[in-house]
């Protein structure tokens, strides 16, 4: 099951996220998860939320570039190697991680997002080897 994240592209100056996340607020968006890289020029901010049409919708309103991408949130337990146990099944599987971010930690599990390169068969392969897959409902 994937789950639509947004993705905002934001000029690397003083002020700029919080306007953003002040969008997001006014939009009644509420974000689970963020990550963000930037270059000299610009950032790249990435997140799931509970209503990522709206907060595109309110981004784009605003004069900010975004778009939503469709990723998935993949529940580990928390033991050393279950990461790589699943990044083992994706290359065996012949899929590629675009790239992949943490989403929240405790208790006995973690979960992460993960933009794959073909979401069809990763689709599959995540059923196939009964790996679970998250929607932004299973968090809350």
């Amino acid at each position: 099951m994937v789950t639509k994240q947004i993705s905002v592209f934001i000029e690397n100056r003083k002020g700029r996220l919080g306007e953003v996340l002040d969008v997001l607020k006014s939009g009644g968006v509420n974000i689970i998860s963020m990550s963000l890289a930037d270059t000299a020029e610009y950032g790249l901010l990435r997140i799931i939320s509970d209503k990522p049409q709206d907060g595109r919708a309110a981004l784009s309103a605003a004069g900010f570039s975004s778009m939503l991408t469709d990723v998935f949130i993949l529940k580990i337990p928390h033991e050393p190697g279950a990461l790589q146990q699943i990044l083992r099944v994706i290359a065996d599987e012949e899929l590629s991680v675009e790239y992949m971010y943490g989403l929240s930690a405790g208790g006995n599990e973690a979960s992460i997002v993960v933009k794959m390169s073909d979401l069809a068969k990763a689709d599959e392969v995540f059923a196939k080897h009964k790996i679970q897959t998250l929607c932004y409902s299973d968090l809350i």
